[in-house]
């Protein structure tokens, strides 16, 4: 490819420290040399003036959903929207799901309950191992760098028979040699979705035996605690603490009993009656990383997130689908739950945001607030939800509002974003139709206009730290987030003085964002000017 010289930007090297105004020289897929201003500059074959923009680390997209269309061979349609906010590499297999292992049983479960909540495209599933699923992606050549965790929920899935409640012997040692294998073939971390089936089912025990094991393999977990609000559908109602104050401890206190990085992950507090729990969520993150435990947290720059319309169901009903759909006695039950709870919670349901309503039928309705549909079917918003959770089987995906506030009132989202231990993330599906989460694509552009440059929460060194070098020494990712002499050459220019997201407005969609003007994986350039250079395909598999 010849020497390429980035020259006259403004480097930002994703160290944290300041930035110094220079230039980048690029051999092939890794940074040959950085030069400062004044020093000798050497001939290159192609040369691009960058006067007035940053260069910085491509960004790391450290919670993300999209590993699941990488096995797609047009997989950059849905995911070039990540390349044209900047991000070069994601972290996938969140949440407990990951795309391996699978085995028989999982894929019969993927046919027989329409499993496949993270892609809205066929998979052929024609792997089994986390090896041979990091192979076929090889295959396909990504469009960005991507290093994947292993899921509790996909273990359980392919190697329990007891798809809930406590393992026997047997399944605990079968699913504990799969967490192995999995992260000897390269697999960066092991990932928990203990709000969601089956890890909500999951015994303190269970958790710490397999945190065990990426502990002794020198790997972090990720969790996403089994409640983000002060009342959950995980814990029993009549536990009145705040039910994500207690996941928070119970999880704390797993890493201390085994000594595990421990990665928190999307730090929010769904809820308005949740909100004032932040600052005491923070402070026992905080302690716990004082008294030695490897703890940090993430999150991302807007109220709301994306989940299955399943979400806010409780444990007693889903363990009994799809029968308790037809049973008039739970549904009463269940309605007076949710009313209830969403009292408690400072909740409704206007706050939920259809996203994708999976039948092509129903298209039209994605982008709606759940009121609004209701009105459309004419009948409650409790049928609604269940119209929608059964005829989807609990895939329909929704936008859920109040996270960490609301437009006008962030200050807990604030407080966690401002927070040195977090990093930042997308926690974003990409899907090729459906309404579009605003994070997939306008998080890291969000975060250096909003709250760098508008509001001066943090620095622009801080932040681009927070999305680089913190995030790839957190995965043990070598060799990139850093703009240095024999790193990989993923880099993102962008102009500080106007970038920015272009937010979704009601039910018309975000836009691309403004700023990113050029963007390089391993030195080849996928966006030119802002936009998707088609067919560029420059990416790989980071195998830890």
């Amino acid at each position: 490819m010849g020497l390429l010289l980035l020259k006259n930007g403004r480097i930002v090297d994703g160290s944290g420290s300041a930035a110094f105004n220079g230039h980048v020289l690029i051999d092939g897929d890794q940074i040959k040399e950085v030069y400062k201003n004044g020093e000798a500059l050497p001939s290159a074959d192609t040369s691009m003036d960058v006067a007035g923009q940053v260069i910085s680390p491509g960004f790391i997209d450290m919670h993300s959903h999209s590993d699941w269309v990488m096995m797609l061979k047009d997989h950059d349609i849905p995911l070039k929207c990540l390349l044209e906010q900047g991000v070069t590499s994601i972290v996938g297999g969140n949440c407990g799901f990951s795309p391996a292992p699978i085995t028989d049983k999982t894929r019969r479960l993927i046919r027989e309950e329409n499993f496949d909540l993270m892609v809205d495209r066929p998979l052929d599933y024609q792997w089994n191992t986390m090896g041979e699923f990091l192979d076929r992606v090889e295959q396909t050549v990504p469009v960005l760098n991507t290093a994947h965790l292993v899921g509790h929920g996909s273990i359980r899935f392919a190697h329990a028979d007891s798809r809930r409640g406590a393992l026997t012997k047997d399944e605990m040692s079968n699913c504990l040699d799969s967490l192995r294998q999995s992260l000897d073939q390269g697999a960066c971390g092991l990932s928990f979705g203990l709000g969601y089936d089956p890890g909500m089912y999951s015994s303190e025990a269970e958790i710490e035996a397999f945190c065990g094991v990426a502990a002794s393999a020198g790997k972090p977990v990720t969790v996403h605690i089994k409640a983000l609000s002060r009342i959950s559908p995980t814990y029993p109602p009549i536990y009145l603490k705040a039910h994500n104050v207690r996941a928070l401890k119970e999880m704390i206190d797993v890493a201390r009993k085994t000594g595990v990085t421990m990665q928190i992950s999307h730090l929010v507090f769904v809820g308005r009656n949740s909100w004032s729990t932040a600052e005491r969520c923070l402070k026992m993150i905080e302690d716990a990383r004082e008294s030695g435990i490897d703890i940090k947290f993430d999150a991302f720059p807007y109220t709301f997130g994306n989940t299955i319309v399943n979400a806010v169901l409780p444990y007693w009903f889903l363990a009994k689908l799809p029968d308790r759909y037809h049973r008039w006695w739970a549904r009463v039950i269940l309605r007076m739950e949710l009313a209830i709870g969403f009292i408690l919670l400072g909740f409704s349901y206007k706050d939920f945001q259809l996203m994708d309503a999976v039948f092509d039928k129903w298209t039209a309705l994605n982008g709606h607030r759940l009121d609004d549909i209701a009105k459309q079917w004419g009948m409650s918003p409790f049928n609604t939800i269940l119209k929608l959770s059964e005829a989807s089987q609990g895939t329909a995906l929704v936008l859920l509002h109040t996270y960490s506030g609301e437009p006008g009132n962030e200050k807990a989202l604030d407080a966690v974003l401002s927070n040195d231990l977090c990093l930042f993330q997308t926690d974003a599906l990409t899907r090729y139709g459906g309404y579009p989460n605003p994070a997939a694509i306008g998080t890291f552009p969000k975060i250096l206009g909003e709250y760098v440059r508008k509001r001066k929460l943090f620095s622009m060194e801080n932040a681009v730290n927070r999305m680089t070098a913190a995030s790839a020494e957190r995965f043990n990712i070598k060799g990139r987030g850093v703009i240095a002499p024999g790193k990989k050459a993923d880099i993102v220019i962008f102009d500080p003085s106007i970038i920015d997201e272009v937010p979704a407005v009601g039910t018309q969609p975000a836009k691309k964002p403004k700023g990113i003007t050029h963007v390089f994986v391993n030195g080849t350039q996928v966006v030119k000017n802002g936009n998707y250079i088609s067919g560029v395909r420059a990416g790989a598999v980071i195998r830890v």
